[in-house]
């Protein structure tokens, strides 16, 4: 068996910009693969660094797979299992392959990189040599912990102009903090020649109390354990808050201030204060005292059974401990103004170091509006040509005995091209968001001849659909309102939408950029249905999916994004998926 030293590189702070794939604003093609193997999950991207608009990180494609690599962990030993190192392989092969295949990425700019998980696990070479061998040519940087604080730390603060606060990172294992200013990186560069970031990521500290990790230590924990846990934490937050207090003069000056009237502080929106960022979340601010109420977020977490918009069950579960670490947090931090959720992480955080200083620290406001589109895989040629494969595909999906020019679905309204245009764009953004866009495109859509008020709720319900239907809490009513008005119409439209939207997602997951020839759809996956038709219409879907179009796809994964349609509660209609390898 290959060496650990022949497998993989440790990527510390000294090495950092040696490991990091080359950016040059003269280079032929600017898109960037990179895989975060964390410890709650295998994140994905590809952005384009495209100058001028560089600093934007434009991610034009991503993908989760859940794979807990903490939870693979949590036997009595620290070893993956034969199926974990599988699964986790072809899932690392099938990242590679969309990248390099499907949208042209550079080998030499795809960069996998991994974490606690990876650092712990006793049998880390087999897992590193089982990737190796299903996609070769693919290296695994394993992350210092002072390098895990500084991507999380600088792809946090990559959404903003500038920051100033305390920077913590709650991942599955453990929790990163450290305090970034970027104000003070302007007049003068430190006389060493370090960065703001890179002294950051020195000064940083990690605490063992991840959320996967103390929920674990939480639920095992007797009654006697249980009282003495959040005491455990709050001495480590101490002790982490003042060892960053010692390196930053404004953050001590700022603590010490507030220390002594932190109730009247707290009473007081505009008093001074403290300003955290947490990694996750999506860019938004909430207040101090927003922050605190804890209490009635954690019952909030107990007692509502339906989903909670922007939170994973498995997110859920971790809930109290995510609280006990926040608790913490607001017992030591004197006087907590403002917490701000960032939708940036270790993926944006490599990005932005891979970018000169000067453009790290370029306001990205300042890059005009109109250079930036919405990101598409779409490409022009290839989509005529193709268009009509995609178009088969999808009807490939219902009954033969069924006219679909009859029924008010995309194909009976003829919207069929329209429809096909927004399957593939919007890659690079968050699938719940894409839900809610597609609905305010179809009702935005510019005048058109045969565009009626039914044509686009068919299309922004049915593209809503593609994406899972999980809407914002505040368009929830413009989903309805847009159903309604289609249930007016037909009975049946509603149906038809949700299943031509999971049918797609189906078809999205196997085939993941706009097919560049008639027979990729067909090479990777089809469908095949028949109905019975009674009192109910009763209709089985059948997938068939190639072999190597299947790597690190878990059918059940497929058939879940069928639940959908059934949540919706179609009176009249029954509907199996099955899901079969490809002749």
């Amino acid at each position: 068996m290959a060496s650990m030293d022949s497998l993989v590189d440790i990527v510390t702070l000294d090495n950092l910009q040696e490991k990091l794939p080359r950016w040059d604003p003269a280079g032929t093609n600017h898109l960037y693969a990179l895989v975060d193997m964390g410890s709650n999950g295998i994140r994905f991207s590809i952005s384009d660094l495209s100058p001028p608009r560089a600093r934007l990180l434009r991610c034009i494609y991503r993908e989760r797979a859940a794979i807990s690599l903490f939870d693979a962990l949590s036997g009595p030993t620290l070893l993956f299992s034969d199926d974990t190192i599988n699964l986790v392989s072809q899932t690392l092969a099938r990242f590679h392959a969309i990248a390099v295949d499907d949208y042209g990425v550079p080998p030499s700019q795809v960069m996998v990189f991994a974490t606690e998980a990876m650092r712990r696990a006793q049998n880390a070479v087999a897992m590193l040599q089982a990737i190796r061998t299903a996609s070769p040519g693919l290296s695994v940087f394993i992350l210092a912990p002072a390098v895990e604080t500084l991507l999380g730390a600088v792809g946090a603060r990559s959404g903003f102009v500038d920051v100033k606060g305390l920077f913590l990172d709650l991942g599955g294992g453990s929790v990163q903090m450290t305090y970034l200013d970027s104000y003070a990186a302007r007049p003068a560069p430190r006389a060493d020649g370090v960065t703001h970031e890179v002294a950051a990521a020195l000064a940083g500290q990690s605490m063992p109390y991840g959320a996967a990790r103390l929920i674990k230590l939480l639920d095992r924990d007797d009654a006697e354990a249980q009282g003495a846990r959040p005491s455990q934490i709050r001495s480590a937050m101490n002790e982490s808050f003042k060892a960053l207090c010692a390196q930053y003069p404004s953050l001590a000056a700022v603590a010490a201030e507030t220390k002594h009237n932190k109730e009247e502080a707290e009473k007081d929106k505009d008093a001074r204060g403290v300003d955290i960022y947490l990694c996750g979340g999506g860019s938004f601010t909430v207040s101090g005292r927003l922050f605190r109420r804890t209490k009635d977020m954690l019952k909030l977490n107990e007692s509502i059974d339906v989903k909670i918009f922007g939170m994973s069950k498995r997110r859920r579960t971790q809930f109290p401990a995510i609280v006990a670490v926040v608790e913490a947090l607001i017992d030591v931090v004197p006087h907590v103004r403002s917490v701000t959720f960032c939708a940036g992480g270790n993926r944006e955080g490599a990005l932005m170091m891979m970018l000169p200083q000067d453009i790290r620290n370029t306001n990205p406001l300042s890059i005009p509006l109109d250079i930036v589109g919405p990101s598409s895989s779409l490409i022009p040629d290839a989509y005529s040509a193709t268009l009509p494969a995609v178009l088969d595909a999808l009807r490939s999906a219902f009954p033969s005995d069924l006219d679909l020019a009859t029924t008010t679905s995309v194909f009976g309204l003829q919207l069929g091209e329209l429809y096909a245009r927004g399957i593939w764009t919007r890659l690079g953004d968050d699938p719940d968001l894409n839900a809610s866009a597609a609905l305010h495109d179809a009702v935005s859509f510019p005048d058109s001849p045969g565009l009626t008020h039914l044509a686009r709720a068919v299309l922004g319900v049915t593209l809503c659909a593609r994406w899972g239907a999980n809407v914002t809490p505040i368009d929830q009513q413009l989903h309805k309102n847009l159903r309604s008005l289609m249930d007016t119409a037909d009975p049946d439209a509603t149906f038809w939408a949700d299943y031509t939207g999971a049918v797609t997602a189906a078809l999205a997951s196997l085939v993941r950029a706009w097919p560049k020839t008639p027979g990729a759809i067909r090479e990777r996956i089809r469908f095949q249905a028949t109905a019975e038709h009674g009192k109910k219409l009763k209709l089985q879907l059948e997938i068939f999916i190639a072999k190597e179009a299947a790597k690190g796809i878990d059918a059940d994964t497929l058939v879940d994004l069928f639940k959908m349609v059934k949540k919706q509660k179609h009176e009249g209609k029954k509907f199996t998926v099955i899901i079969k390898p490809l002749p």
